[in-house]
């Protein structure tokens, strides 16, 4: 199944509410992510320009987008989501796209 890696930060209002009501959010994301047909793998709280660090999985890019797209309007901003691969899987994708890249003509380059 395909990877995410997504990145987001949390509102102000949802920072002020975090610490009137502490809580841990990993179990509230990682349903959110099996309704949609996905698996949350990991969930990291972070420093620096993101807040917060999910890995996920789900059958397809739909699964892993509408459940980021519904986190989105509960408290977060400034999503980035990044799909990942194992590096088996990109060794089977360059072979596959060797041979095509080959008899690629870039443009303005004369043959």
């Amino acid at each position: 199944m395909p990877l995410f890696i997504t990145q987001g930060r949390f509102t102000p209002d949802a920072v002020k509410g975090m610490l009137a009501n502490p809580e841990n959010r990993e179990e509230a994301v990682g349903q959110f992510f099996a309704k949609s047909g996905g698996k949350l793998l990991g969930y990291y709280m972070t420093f620096g320009e993101y807040d917060f660090l999910v890995v996920s999985e789900g059958p397809y890019e739909d699964a892993a987008i509408s459940a980021i797209v519904a986190i989105a309007g509960g408290g977060v901003s400034h999503l980035k989501t990044t799909l990942a691969m194992s590096s088996s899987d990109m060794k089977n994708a360059f072979a596959k796209a060797g041979p095509i890249a080959a008899s690629f003509k870039a443009a303005g380059v004369k043959t």
